[in-house]
């Protein structure tokens, strides 16, 4: 069965607010501990702008699974300061979550995004959250990723480095496809325009190779 893999990336690289602290005013938080707390508040913000976009769509369940492959694909962006589907080592979503589960099928989206923080702004996390939602809503690719009504499972990662945060988020559903025999292929992922395009598209009897798409924003 084929895997369908819709991949599409924002770059938001703009900077955070520059507030004066006041004399006597407690430090900032280190951003590296507000980066649950982002991860968190952003997806409340996606379900409830997602309800906006579809009344009709179906809720998101944070998945563990999409959560540590975000994470892992944020922390990697951050680690090496990129920003893009394909890490330098080549691996992927959609090669990540296959390595994890060689028979997974279904449809996955991705959206990432970048943003700077300055030290004396820190990482403000409704701001930020509030942000990288506006970013995605100005794009038609990652506007229609979140507002696909089938998709029923998202996870949520973000990471910083010295002056950036990265955020990944996945989105997922089966297509209601039955599960794969035990004695099948392993199953690829295959670009599509938009989520209801491979939703829309039938299932390959012969798997094509991986193939990876991704749009790059302003930086």
């Amino acid at each position: 069965m084929l895997t369908r893999a819709l991949l599409s990336v924002v770059a938001l690289l703009a900077l955070a607010g520059c507030a004066t602290m006041e004399p006597g005013a407690p430090p900032l938080p280190d951003p590296k501990s507000q980066m649950a707390a982002l991860e968190m508040h952003i997806a409340i913000l996606v379900e409830e702008q997602r309800q906006k976009l579809d009344p009709a769509a179906k809720k998101l369940a944070i998945d563990p699974a999409l959560t540590t492959i975000a994470r892992a694909r944020a922390a990697d962006m951050a680690a090496k300061n990129y920003l893009a589907h394909t890490a330098p080592d080549g691996a992927t979503s959609a090669s990540l979550l296959m390595k994890q589960d060689a028979k997974w099928q279904g449809l996955l989206g991705e959206n990432l995004a970048a943003q700077h923080y300055t030290k004396r702004g820190g990482v403000v996390v409704n701001d930020f959250a509030r942000r990288f939602l506006d970013e995605w809503m100005k794009s038609t690719p990652h506007r229609e990723n979140m507002a696909f009504a089938n998709y029923d499972h998202a996870g949520v990662g973000a990471a910083v480095n010295g002056d950036t945060v990265y955020v990944a988020l996945l989105f997922s559903t089966d297509l209601g496809l039955p599960p794969p025999k035990p004695e099948g292929p392993a199953t690829t992922a295959t670009p599509f325009e938009s989520p209801a395009a491979a939703s829309a598209a039938p299932a390959s009897p012969m798997p094509d190779p991986l193939r990876l798409r991704g749009t790059v924003g302003a930086r």
